[in-house]
């Protein structure tokens, strides 16, 4: 039996995060206004819960349900198996990370009055966006 680890993070807006979650493979996200149960490799029902859900089936064989739970600031916290910490380790969560940052940003800049003027990808994966506000 895998022990879950609960992993802080800066995310908040759900939509952005099932994208993110999208571009980084996942077809199958869930989405649930209350946290729901988490299950492990065999099967067996976890004491964790989340909002957002990976199903283990949509991850791969012997693996358990990733999850990101909603903290009481808002914020969720990315809940992974010490199993599939291998596969999805620190460095997977950065490159989600930077897709939902992205996402957030795209969502937000029009609602403050910003337009995107240039975007592009660097040689070492970071995006350069530049946003423009006409006044």
């Amino acid at each position: 039996m895998s022990h879950f680890t609960q992993i802080r993070t800066e995310i908040k807006d759900v939509d952005a995060l099932v994208k993110a979650l999208t571009e980084t493979g996942f077809q199958h996200i869930e989405v649930h206004e209350t946290a729901q149960p988490l299950y492990g490799y065999q099967g067996d029902l976890r004491p964790d819960t989340a909002e957002i859900i990976i199903r283990r089936q949509y991850i791969g064989r012997a693996s358990n349900d990733i999850g990101f739970k909603r903290q009481e600031n808002g914020g969720f916290t990315a809940i992974i198996s010490e199993y599939d910490r291998h596969k999805y380790s620190q460095q997977w969560l950065n490159g989600v990370m930077q897709r939902y940052a992205y996402h957030a940003l795209m969502a937000q800049a029009p609602l403050q009055g910003f337009a995107v003027e240039q975007e592009e990808t660097l040689a070492d994966g970071t995006i350069r966006i530049v946003l423009a506000k006409w006044v």
